[in-house]
């Protein structure tokens, strides 16, 4: 696996595995190759945690993975279809490349719950809680999908 790769993987589970939710994490692990500020990295992903807000909606490395994809191929000109088409292309190859490595892109699926809102209080990290969740796979699956996708022309 190429080094750069590797290096994604393993800052977005550092981060994951520090506290930050899955979608901050994989946001923040790519945040300087797009000259993106931290602290502005982890405040408009800092929602997106637990599925959107433990909604248990769309997993959070994955709305994380969306975001960043949006710095790859940005769709800023509301006249340019073409960059909107790719966006949207990049983002729906990512979401079938990532359920087919993990078996869903759903929170609740991910983590075997009802797909329903849960209490706002985050769970307490543990040793127990990361041994019993997927969601450090999921990070790192999100940042080897994306690493990959960022870094093919390189």
């Amino acid at each position: 696996m190429d080094t750069k790769i590797s290096e994604k993987i393993k800052r977005g589970v550092e981060l994951f595995e520090q506290g930050y939710n899955c979608s901050q994490s994989v946001v923040l692990a790519f945040a300087e190759d797009f000259e993106i500020d931290p602290q502005t990295a982890l405040k408009f992903s800092s929602s997106f945690g637990g599925g959107m807000g433990r909604l248990r909606e769309v997993c959070g490395a994955v709305t994380g993975a969306f975001m960043v994809l949006g710095w790859c191929y940005p769709a800023t000109d509301i006249t340019d279809k073409g960059a909107k088409k790719g966006n949207y292309a990049a983002v729906q190859n990512f979401a079938m490349e990532f359920k087919g490595q993990m078996g869903s892109y759903i929170c609740a699926e991910l983590l075997k719950l009802k797909r329903e809102p849960q209490t706002p209080i985050p769970s307490e990290r543990s040793r127990e809680y990361y041994s019993l969740r997927p969601c450090s796979r999921c990070v790192a699956a999100a940042c080897e999908i994306l690493a990959k996708e960022v870094y093919k022309s390189v």
